[in-house]
């Protein structure tokens, strides 16, 4: 069963980036499409992994015991993937951001859309990962015959976790990555795609990561899903 989330906590669910870029200030000068950014070595293992997250509460209320779940893609996993796949990326490190209006406030000249996503349940016990620009206006009660769902509401911080791996504050179609099972279904709004860089969290909401609209499309295909893309707006 989902959950009718406060303004604060919809605003979670945003992903944005921020400042102090994570790479040489000569890659800054290269397009993103080029190559793929040379990172310091070390870096990414020094983010805290998803399975260190605190605060999550289980369907029946009880704490839920990460130690019993499966491990989950860490943000240099990510990275890794990414290069197999051959696709370029910037990553932009930050305090922790929860809300839109904080991201705002500390986003400088970052190009590209500025995104959030929707982790959403329907009726039917059917998952939705719904990505759009975060200036979108999704009404979640005209959104199923949008996208031919049953009735919506927010999955739970608990099966956020199970599926994505991910906290509230983190949701990303690069979470994409953990979902094994193959269980959200994929929705892209059409106006976002017609960015060429689109910017996302990387597993974490401490850091942003800039990659093509083209090869988000490629990520997704990799990890096994179709994404519907849609006119949201």
């Amino acid at each position: 069963m989902g959950f009718e989330p406060t303004t604060p906590t919809l605003a979670r669910l945003c992903s944005t980036p921020e400042l102090r870029p994570r790479r040489d200030t000569a890659a800054l000068a290269e397009p993103l499409h080029a190559s793929v950014i040379a990172y310091r070595a070390g870096k990414c293992n020094s983010w805290p992994a998803p399975t260190e997250a605190h605060g999550l509460t289980g369907s029946k209320g009880g704490d839920l015991d990460l130690a019993t779940q499966p491990q989950q893609a860490t943000p240099g996993d990510l990275e890794r993937r990414l290069s197999e796949l051959g696709i370029a990326f910037s990553v932009v490190e930050h305090p922790p951001v929860f809300t839109v209006g904080d991201a705002r406030a500390l986003r400088g000249e970052i190009a590209g859309g500025h995104c959030k996503n929707l982790f959403l349940k329907d009726k039917k016990d059917q998952i939705w990962l719904v990505v759009c620009l975060e200036e979108a206006d999704v009404d979640l009660k005209r959104l199923p015959a949008k996208i031919g769902s049953a009735r919506l509401s927010f999955g739970r911080p608990d099966l956020l976790w199970r599926v994505l791996g991910v906290e509230p504050g983190s949701v990303t179609p690069f979470a994409l990555i953990n979902d094994a099972g193959q269980r959200v279904n994929v929705v892209l709004d059409a106006e976002m795609l017609r960015h060429e860089v689109l910017n996302y969290h990387p597993l974490v909401n401490s850091a942003t990561m800039s990659i093509a609209a083209s090869d988000l499309l490629k990520f997704i295909r990799a990890c096994g899903h179709e994404p519907k893309v849609v006119e949201l707006g």
